[in-house]
This record gives structure tokens, C-alpha cells and sequence, in this order.
């Protein structure tokens, strides 16, 4: 009631990611101009203001502050950024953490006597506001995906298939090597439940699979609500606690 905060939040851009995951970009709070982290948020194609005001990198996802003159913006940036922390560990949907995201500050309202700027008063404004910005863009859940090497007799390959399909995998190729089929197929991984069993029981236990490599996905459309019902069952989390 007292403070406001204005937030625009935005995915954040792949080149940035990128770096950030190479370890080019440092996962940090920045105390002060770091002509370091500057310097490499430039390298990844921002320009050097936004470059200069990055103030935390955290998981993956970046924190900038966008205003200008702010007469108690220093005094309120640490709680800013805790609630910054706080949110992208738990998002807007069913409170699991984000990943990928870009937070600007644009502006804030500060009630002028101190006693309405503690944090019993500014955190539930930060964590709010930056939870109600992603909510405008409509944020949706990503899923653990694997990609499988799997290897059958050429006879159980239409077996193999099935079974992929069956748990929303798809196929990405397909080669006879001699009497094998040699199958690359990713798969979500809450669907893996009983994977080796149901192989073993497709392929006459001739069947094997490894693992090959493991991602995040954008989970199907139709999928989203139920699996966020889900996630706030088992959390036990009402439609009070989520959202905004």
C-alpha cells in the first residue's frame, strides 16, 4: 500500500544464457560497477548501459535495474534483490523454480518515512509485483525430457516404437545395424516410470537402453494445468498461493 514497484519481465535472451552457462558470465550480486561482468554482458549483446546495470545474476536468470534518481533505491536494493532470489525459486506456477528469465526494475514509489520501508513492508511489494509482471506473460511449466540410445532385434522394432510413443517420446532415429535396430528416442522423464521393465516385456528381454543426453522442454499445452493441479496438490498449496 505504501511502496510501489514497477517491473517488466522478459524471457531472457539466448546469447546471454548461453554465456551464463559456459560459466562466461559469473552467477553473482553485483556490489559495485564491475567492469568484468560489464564487459562480458557486452560480449553477449547488451549495450553498455544495461550492461552496467545488471545487479544480480542468479540461476540462470538476470536481475537489471532500469531507474533512474531514486532518492531510496539504494537503501531498498538488497531486500529488491532477495525477493528477486525468492521468486525465481518459486515462480508463479505452483512456487517450482524459473530458469531463463530477465527482471527489469522500471520504477518505484517509496512511502518517505522510514518506518514504512522495512521489509515486513517491501518484500510482499517486490515478490508481488515481479510474480504479477511474469503473470501477464503467461508463464508456462518445462519438463525434464532425456534422450535414450535403445538397441532390439529388428523384429521387436515396431514394439519399440510403440512403447515411445506410448509415453509421449518421440523418435529421433532410426538405423538397422545387423541383426539390431538402433533406436534414438527422447522421452519425458515422468513418463520413464517402469522404462526398463516395459523394454525388457516389449523385446523379449533382449532389449537395453543408455542414456544419451537430458533437457528441459516446454511442457504440451494441454498438459500445463493438470501437471500445475498436480505439483500443488503434492505441495499442498491452494489457489490462494499461486499466481500473483
Amino acid at each position: 500500500k505504501h511502496n510501489k514497484f514497477y517491473f517488466v519481465v522478459e524471457p531472457l535472451e539466448e546469447e546471454v544464457f548461453t554465456a551464463i552457462k559456459d560459466g562466461k558470465i559469473p552467477e553473482i550480486r553485483v556490489k559495485k560497477k564491475d567492469p568484468a561482468i560489464r564487459d562480458a554482458f557486452v560480449e553477449a549483446g547488451y549495450d553498455s548501459k544495461t550492461a552496467t546495470s545488471v545487479k544480480e545474476v542468479f540461476n540462470g536468470n538476470v536481475f537489471i535495474d532500469d531507474t533512474r534518481g531514486q532518492v531510496y533505491g539504494p537503501e531498498v536494493m538488497e531486500m529488491v534483490l532477495d525477493m528477486f532470489r525468492n521468486v525465481m525459486n518459486q515462480g508463479p506456477l505452483a512456487r517450482e523454480p524459473c530458469v531463463k528469465v530477465k527482471v527489469m526494475l522500471k520504477d518505484m514509489k517509496l512511502h518517505e518515512d522510514a518506518i514504512h520501508r522495512g521489509p515486513s513492508q517491501v518484500y510482499p511489494a517486490i515478490r508481488d509485483g515481479i510474480r504479477g509482471a511474469m503473470m501477464t506473460g503467461r508463464p508456462l511449466l518445462f519438463e525434464p525430457q532425456q534422450v535414450l540410445h535403445i538397441e532390439a532385434p529388428v523384429d521387436y522394432m515396431g514394439e519399440v516404437s510403440k512403447i515411445v510413443n506410448n509415453k509421449r517420446g518421440q523418435l529421433l532415429d532410426m538405423q538397422q545395424e545387423g541383426s539390431l535396430t538402433v533406436i534414438r528416442a527422447k522421452l519425458p522423464v515422468s513418463e520413464m516410470f517402469g522404462w526398463s521393465s516395459d523394454l525388457r516385456s516389449a523385446t523379449g528381454g533382449r532389449g537395453s537402453s543408455s542414456l544419451v543426453d537430458q533437457m528441459f522442454e516446454k511442457l504440451p499445452e494441454e498438459l500445463q494445468q493438470k501437471v500445475v493441479s498436480l505439483i500443488m496438490g503434492r505441495k499442498g498449496l491452494t489457489a490462494a498461493q499461486v499466481g500473483a
